[in-house]
C-alpha cells in the first residue's frame, strides 16, 4: 500500500478527541491575536512520526495566522534546554514541546511560566511541570492493545523482551499498559528490558546482545517503529525470524509494509500524528481565546496487523 492509501485507511479508523477544561488566557475582543508567535521545541525531525506531526502543526499554525518557530533537539536534552532559553529570551507568546527528558525539562518549563509564557506539551509529557495542557495519543491503551495481540500470537505462554526508551513519559505510559496486560498471564514472562532509546541503529545493537543472552526468547515489543524495525533487523540477521514475533508502535508506512509482507513484525499500535499536530495548535488557539482547558487532551489509537491491512487494501 502506498503511503497515501495507508493514511486514508488510518483516517477511517481514527480518533476521538476529548474536549477541554482549565483556565485559558484572558480573552480579548475578537479572539486570538493573529500575530502570536509560538516556539516549538521538538524531540526530533528525523522520525517520520514527528515529520508528520510537525507538518500538521505548520499547516494549522498558518491557517490560524500564527508564526511557528521550530527547533529540534535530536534527543539531546541540553540542546532542548538551550532552545527553551532562547524562546524565553525572545518572549514568544507560547511554547509547545516534546521533551527529550520528561523530568529534566521541568526547570525550563518553570522558568517560562515564571516569565508569563504558557507551555504546552505534545506526544511526551513533562513530569512535575506546570503545563497548560498535554496533547497526546492514548499510549496506555495502545500498549494494552499490543499486549492483548501478543498474548494471542504466543498462545498464552512464552518469554519476551522490551526494547525500551525509559526516560520518555509517553513510552512509560505505553509500556505500563503493555505490562499490566501481560501481568494477567502468568505463563508469559518479561525477561529483559533493554534501552534502544527509540533509535533504529541502537535498537538493532541492543537486540543483538539481547538475543545472545536469551536464546529461548519468543517475542519482542519495540516501543516505537524504529525500535521494532531495528530489533527485526537483528532477529533476521540471526536467522530467528520464524521463531521470534515482534510488535511495534506508531503505524508508520514502513512498519505497515513490513507487517503486510508477513514478516516477523506482526502488529503495530497506530498513532495519528497529523491529528496530534492539528489538535495541538487548535488547543493553543483555544487558550489565546480564553477558553477553559483541561490538563490533558487525548487522541485515540488503533491497531493494525496483516489481516486488517490486507482487508483495507481489498485483498483480504
Amino acid at each position: 500500500m502506498k503511503r497515501m492509501t495507508l493514511c486514508a485507511v488510518l483516517a477511517a479508523a481514527a480518533l476521538a478527541v476529548a474536549g477541554c477544561g482549565s483556565g485559558g488566557a484572558p480573552k480579548t475582543e475578537g479572539g486570538a491575536d493573529q500575530s502570536k508567535v509560538i516556539g516549538a521545541a521538538m524531540l526530533t525531525q528525523t522520525h517520520i512520526f514527528y515529520q508528520d506531526l510537525i507538518a500538521s502543526m505548520r499547516e494549522e499554525a498558518e491557517k490560524q495566522g500564527f508564526k511557528l518557530k521550530l527547533q529540534y533537539a535530536e534527543f539531546d536534552s541540553r540542546r532542548q534546554n538551550d532552545q527553551m532559553e532562547t524562546f524565553i529570551a525572545q518572549k514568544v507568546d507560547a511554547i509547545v514541546l516534546a521533551p527529550t527528558d520528561s523530568s529534566g525539562i521541568s526547570p525550563a518549563i518553570a522558568e517560562a511560566r515564571a516569565k508569563g509564557i504558557p507551555v504546552f506539551t505534545v506526544d511526551i509529557a513533562a513530569h512535575g511541570a506546570d503545563v497548560v495542557c498535554h496533547i497526546a495519543s492514548d499510549n496506555y491503551k495502545g500498549g494494552a492493545l499490543l499486549a492483548e495481540r501478543l498474548v494471542e500470537l504466543l498462545g498464552g505462554k512464552g518469554r519476551l523482551a522490551i526494547v525500551d526508551h525509559p526516560t520518555v513519559a509517553s513510552v512509560q505510559d505505553r509500556t505500563r499498559g503493555f505490562v499490566d496486560v501481560i501481568a494477567k498471564h502468568p505463563d508469559i514472562q518479561i525477561v529483559q528490558r533493554v534501552p534502544g532509546d527509540g533509535q533504529r541503529d541502537k535498537s538493532m545493537r541492543v537486540t543483538q546482545d539481547l538475543l545472545q543472552a536469551n536464546p529461548d526468547l519468543d517475542a519482542i515489543f519495540g516501543i516505537n517503529d524504529d525500535s521494532a524495525l531495528g530489533a527485526l533487523a537483528a532477529v533476521e540477521a540471526a536467522g530467528l525470524q520464524d521463531k521470534i514475533v515482534l510488535v511495534g508502535f506508531d503505524g508508520t508506512p514502513e512498519a505497515a509494509d513490513t507487517i503486510r509482507a508477513g514478516k516477523a513484525l506482526k502488529a503495530d499500535a497506530v498513532q495519528y500524528p497529523r491529528e496530534l499536530g492539528k489538535v495541538t495548535i487548535q488547543t493553543i488557539k483555544d487558550y489565546f481565546d480564553g477558553m477553559e482547558l483541561p490538563k490533558e487532551r487525548p487522541v485515540d489509537v488503533g491497531l493494525i496487523d496483516q489481516k486488517s491491512l490486507l482487508e483495507a487494501a481489498g485483498n483480504g
